[in-house]
């Protein structure tokens, strides 16, 4: 058996365990043509659209009876090493370009990816704004405890990015694996501010301010979706991804935030 075979195969234990009282023919490849009954659907998305995809699960749910959508959330890095090392999934949300190209070029992605949304950073602080913080340049000044997503993370290479394009020399106080961990550095106070994306600071609007600055805009993630070659529903993830780039879904994420793609 390959090494690849191996790791395939302790990745499908670990998603059966998850998955929990699941069967067989939950995880039936067949379906209707129009996506109705296709069983369960495993996607795996960026920590940035759990709120999003939560409610487009649902809603996908109630309309293909006899479906189910199980997600994975987590860094879209950690998602990409999972994938590419076996790891039974049939759709992956990325959101950045860079963790789909890894999945890409390992041969991992049925078809071409493509972008259905877009998001944008903001500076995420406490209710009330008790530092004060107004913009980036106020990230460095001494004492402030900032939070950042590490480097790896699409919300941390934004951040690298915008935080250059200020000119603003930081050292965070602590380097997440995820926007959500960065955010709830500052909701349990243990950082003055965290740069994290604008829908997770809409998303946790009743403990934390949403702080613009502009230059977000030199560090805009698209956030690219496929179906994956080894799906083990492949009518469900192809299923899944067109709902996904649906009106319905479409207004979801432009309801927390998300930019809308022409």
């Amino acid at each position: 058996m390959s090494a690849r075979a191996v790791r395939r195969a302790a990745a499908v234990l670990v998603a059966l365990a998850l998955a929990g009282c699941g069967t067989d023919g939950d995880r039936a490849s067949g379906g209707d043509a129009d996506g109705r009954g296709v069983g369960t659907v495993t996607v795996f998305a960026a920590a940035s659209l759990t709120e999003s995809f939560t409610r487009i699960g649902k809603n996908f749910e109630a309309a293909n009876p006899g479906s189910t959508v199980t997600l994975n959330l987590a860094g879209s890095s950690a998602l990409a090493n999972q994938i590419n090392q076996g790891a039974p999934a049939d759709v992956f949300a990325s959101a950045a370009g860079a963790n789909m190209t890894t999945v890409t070029q390992a041969g991992n992605a049925d078809g071409t990816p493509s972008i259905f949304a877009r998001n944008q950073l903001v500076i995420a602080v406490p209710r009330g704004n008790p530092e004060g913080v107004a913009g980036l340049a106020d990230l460095g000044k001494p004492g402030l405890k900032v939070a950042l997503c590490a480097q790896q993370v699409p919300c941390g290479a934004a951040a690298r990015a915008a935080l250059d394009a200020a000119g603003v020399a930081l050292t965070p106080a602590t380097l997440e694996q995820d926007v959500k961990g960065a955010l709830a550095k500052v909701k349990l106070g243990e950082v003055d501010a965290a740069v994290v994306y604008r829908t997770d600071a809409r998303a946790a609007s009743t403990n934390v301010t949403g702080v613009e600055f502009p230059e977000s805009a030199k560090a805009v993630n698209d956030y690219p979706i496929v179906a994956l070659k080894d799906a083990p529903n492949p009518a469900g993830a192809r299923a899944f991804v067109a709902y996904v780039r649906s009106a319905p879904a479409q207004a979801v994420l432009a309801e927390a935030g998300f930019q809308a793609v022409p």
